[in-house]
């Protein structure tokens, strides 16, 4: 991954949360995976370089995203999501966010798509069920079990490289049409 080559801009309404590049995203998704990532665990995933990822975290920490670990210092500083606030609204603030890094990962897929390597495509579906509650708890389970078995790989093998690829599932009800 190349993120120097696609800048993103900032989302609409949100200059100044340090959001506007895609290594940036891309580290802030691996944060929302693990409790702690040091900037070599994360260049050693994304493939991008130490100093790099270095860089882009502290800049997240300037803007209020992540925060150092305390107690750890030196070359191996570990960082994680800042201390969140209650966690009801920090589970809609960073649900929100997820949203957004996953629409801008999906644009500049549809943007660029056309270079991937060969053989590179999206799938994509959805269905309506009808569900209770406890099922849709159920069924969202199960859809992380899936992606989990996928989650540690970082290649399938030699003769059959990986890219990082984007996962999104949202189960929600649907409300009625009209005023609420």
């Amino acid at each position: 991954m190349n993120s120097k080559a696609h800048p993103v801009p900032a989302a609409p309404g949100r200059p100044s949360d340090g959001l506007g590049h895609p290594l940036r995203a891309a580290l802030l998704g691996l944060l929302a995976r693990r409790d702690t990532l040091t900037s070599t665990e994360a260049a050693r995933e994304l493939d991008e370089s130490s100093g790099a990822c270095s860089f882009h975290l502290r800049q997240l920490e300037r803007y209020g995203q992540i925060e150092p670990v305390p107690g750890q210092h030196g070359r191996a500083r570990p960082w994680r999501l800042v201390s969140a606030p209650p966690a009801e609204q920090a589970a809609d603030e960073f649900g929100e966010l997820a949203r957004e890094l996953e629409n801008e990962g999906y644009r500049r897929w549809l943007a660029g798509r056309d270079t991937a390597p060969p053989g590179w495509h999206d799938e994509a579906f959805s269905s309506v069920v009808h569900l209770t509650p406890e099922e849709v708890t159920t069924l969202a389970q199960r859809i992380q079990e899936v992606i989990s078995s996928f989650a540690s790989r970082s290649s399938a093998g030699p003769e059959e490289p990986t890219m990082p690829v984007a996962v999104v599932a949202r189960l929600f009800p649907l409300l009625p049409a009209g005023p609420p």
